[in-house]
């Protein structure tokens, strides 16, 4: 909430629209609720955003920039396709990443932090257990994100964030194979064991189980799905 002037009133909000309408389009992206070739056009996200088209086709432009969206022909975006080696490209980078930012963040982590990582964990349990993908692949970034932010090292949590965009439209996926329960999908998510490791602040032991969490999500997807063949731009 708004802090309150001297005055008594109520202090606005500084952040530009064309930010906000960045960070709406990122944390659909991380979280897995854009698709793989899906299309998008400013005039129609304005409206759902209730906005008018420049701040969007501003995000669309940084987005771009960053390859978690390509441009079309006729001026609309597309959340790319990937190929099955860019995929576990994407997979093995963030394993570093992930990992160093969670070994990090355990030493660095406070009660009051630590407090709100066991919500998360518990959040993401039961909405696996929910069946509701869509909740669940919010509350996979919500835990992740709550952890990596402790790290220290706000240029890591940017590259983090930079292979999530482009990662994160797949991890729906993840529910392949358990249409008739997702809870099964606990079966390769190790999210209470890597709570379990920075409780007893061991580093290297809550990297080995974010590290797990990764590399069997990936490789269940990779077994789940057909990925395209795409040819590999070495300039891009």
């Amino acid at each position: 909430m708004a802090d309150k002037t001297q005055f008594g009133l109520t202090a606005l909000d500084t952040v530009p629209l064309h930010e906000k309408v960045y960070l709406e389009l990122v944390r659909a992206l991380m979280s897995g609720q854009l698709q793989p070739g899906q299309k998008l056009t400013s005039r129609k996200l304005a409206k759902e955003l209730g906005t008018s088209d420049m701040p969007v086709r501003s995000a669309f432009m940084r987005l771009q920039a960053l390859r978690a969206l390509s441009p079309m022909p006729n001026g609309s975006v597309e959340v790319p396709m990937i190929s099955a080696d860019r995929f576990q490209q994407l997979t093995d980078v963030r394993t570093v990443l992930e990992g160093t930012a969670t070994e990090l963040a355990t030493g660095l982590i406070n009660g009051n932090n630590l407090r709100a990582i066991r919500r998360h964990c518990a959040e993401l349990t039961q909405a696996a257990r929910s069946g509701d993908i869509d909740d669940y692949l919010r509350k996979n970034h919500d835990f992740k994100f709550s952890i990596y932010r402790h790290c220290g090292n706000e240029q890591m949590i940017f590259l983090i964030e930079t292979v999530w965009m482009q990662v994160g439209p797949f991890l729906r996926n993840l529910r392949i194979g358990f249409e008739d329960d997702l809870a099964g999908i606990l079966g390769i998510d190790y999210h209470e064991e890597v709570v379990a490791a920075i409780e007893v602040q061991d580093g290297e032991r809550a990297r080995a189980a974010i590290v797990r969490d990764i590399d069997e999500g990936a490789t269940h997807i990779l077994k789940q799905i057909k990925f395209p063949e795409l040819r590999t731009n070495a300039s891009a």
